[in-house]
């Protein structure tokens, strides 16, 4: 198949090379993203989660810090992603009988969406979480990782 005769897609030049997307031209606009995952655990890892009786700390005071550190850090690990301003990061916990769900809500008044800082948020809060617990639980599972809205308001 001939170069020309392929998609456009927005991360390669016209040699089929990988480029950062030019955003230059696009306006300023409010945006929003939302991301949610889970990380199942057992019954006791939750209760003592709830209980503090983790030995490496609180952990999701832990959870939420790294997963606001990841928002602010996206464009470090993820090689076409924009530096953004983030206005505002959030990061809540739902914890269930066997499973805690992360849900991370990102803001920022910017060229590009924060999707990718919402699922990093995540990502990174759901890992903290099964680092602090694995010494007691062997069995953890993280998943569900997605998102779940995004929006641009003009400003």
């Amino acid at each position: 198949m001939k170069l020309e005769d392929r998609l456009e897609f927005t991360h390669l030049d016209k040699n089929g090379n990988v480029k950062m997307v030019d955003i230059s031209q696009k306006p300023i606009s409010r945006r929003e993203a939302i991301s949610k995952g889970k990380i199942f655990l057992s019954e006791n890892t939750i209760e003592q989660i709830i209980k503090g009786g983790i030995k490496k700390g609180n952990v999701l005071t832990t959870a939420k810090l790294a997963g606001i550190m990841a928002a602010k850090n996206t464009s470090q690990t993820i090689p076409l992603c924009h530096q953004i301003k983030l206005d505002s990061v959030d990061i809540e916990f739902e914890i269930a009988k066997d499973n805690i769900e992360v849900t991370a809500m990102i803001v920022c008044i910017d060229k590009t969406g924060a999707e990718m800082e919402a699922l990093s948020s995540v990502s990174v809060a759901l890992l903290t979480i099964y680092d602090m617990c694995k010494a007691i639980d062997k069995n953890m599972e993280i998943g569900d990782i997605k998102l779940c809205k995004k929006s641009k308001i003009s400003v």
